[in-house]
């Protein structure tokens, strides 16, 4: 697997249609509403507009878009600006199979080579496969945030994952 720059005009379709899955699906994403395309074109110009990356991973056989990975960052005030939060997303036909490795793998390369201190995860405090690979790729527990989320008629935790990177001492 070889991770992509993932752009709009190539991979919208796909990427609104993996985000849409999750918030209609599961608890990776705490929002309600499937996302619309235009939607996730302003989500495309912001994350370019700032430098930050959209990085996908395509099936070698069909070239579909089997998942993506982004980050951000994680407050906006500028004492915040060497730390980012990141997210990861697969298409359900592709969980299991190593993309969301893959991808994170790539990510903190990015936020190592562009010079960023501190990665965060928010991950639903269910989701034992995403802390798992969290913690397999140096993420440590910061801290449970409980009941901040409502969706599927239940209150969810929110864990806090935290890597340090190379960059910035």
């Amino acid at each position: 697997m070889t991770p992509i720059e993932c752009q709009f005009d190539a991979h919208g379709d796909a990427v609104m249609t993996i985000f849409n899955d999750a918030i209609l699906n599961t608890t990776a994403l705490y929002e309600y509403q499937p996302r619309t395309l235009d939607v996730v074109a302003q989500w495309f110009q912001t994350k370019h507009a700032s430098d930050w990356p959209i990085l996908g991973v395509c099936d070698d056989a069909s070239g579909r878009l089997m998942g993506f990975a982004t980050y951000g960052p994680f407050r906006p005030h500028a004492a915040f600006r060497y730390c980012v939060e990141h997210s990861v997303y697969v298409d359900r036909d592709y969980r299991g199979r190593g993309v969301a490795r893959c991808l994170m793998e790539a990510l903190i390369a990015r936020a190592e080579a562009q010079g960023y201190h501190s990665m965060i995860g928010g991950i639903d405090a269910t989701n034992v496969a995403s802390i798992a690979l969290h913690e397999r790729l140096g993420f440590s527990h910061a801290g449970t945030v409980r009941e901040v989320g409502y969706k599927f008629e239940r209150w969810l935790d929110l864990a806090f994952y935290q890597r340090l990177l190379s960059s910035h001492g």
